[in-house]
């Protein structure tokens, strides 16, 4: 198996970005979204714009980091702060709006209902973190990704941002997915993943 990761300018940015702005256990779990996405994209023989899926997969937690304002729910501000940095880049307005709502709907079911690019952002993450779809990709691929993008204590770290997500947008954002999520069992859903850790 290989994983083809674009080389475009703009693609090679968001990757040099998300790495300098991430814990390396978030920015391998973006990749593996990539990977994963990717590999259930090529099973289920879609048809997609290689770099405009890369890009909402490798930015989908941007959201997530210190480099973001982190007053509102990091899928919004996520997509905010993807919208700016490809802007900057000069990636047309269509494209940009691809890459928002994949960013946006990235743990939503809804996905899965849109183009290919939004939705295998959404099955590459859920594969990643729950480990949704995982038989629809051959045992071989799945040890591939997870060789070539170490989980690093995922489960445990991943479950700590959320939570110290939710709590540090409590006072201004109630209602921020982190605490919707973790109200409806996170917790559990990723303990339970089938990955070691």
């Amino acid at each position: 198996m290989t994983i083809i990761i674009p080389d475009s300018r703009v693609a090679k940015e968001a990757s040099k970005l998300v790495y300098e702005i991430s814990p390396e256990f978030l920015y391998n779990h973006c990749l593996r979204t990539y990977a994963f996405g990717d590999a259930l994209g090529r099973t289920y023989g879609f048809k997609y714009d290689r770099e405009l899926f890369y890009l909402g997969a490798v930015l989908h937690d941007v959201g997530f980091t210190d480099h973001v304002c982190r007053k509102c729910s990091f899928e919004y501000e996520g997509a905010d702060h993807a919208e700016t940095f490809l802007r900057s880049h000069n990636l047309p307005q269509e494209k940009i709006d691809i890459v928002r709502e994949a960013i946006m709907l990235h743990t939503s079911e809804l996905a899965g209902e849109k183009q290919p690019e939004i939705a295998l952002v959404h099955f590459g993450a859920a594969m990643d973190v729950v480990g949704a779809r995982i038989e629809d990709i051959s045992e071989e691929a799945f040890h591939f990704i997870l060789e070539a993008y170490p989980r690093l204590g995922f489960k445990q770290a991943f479950v700590e941002l959320v939570k110290y997500d939710a709590q540090l947008k409590h006072g201004q954002d109630p209602n921020n997915l982190s605490s919707s999520m973790l109200r409806r069992g996170f917790v559990d859903w990723v303990t339970n993943a089938p990955f070691s850790e």
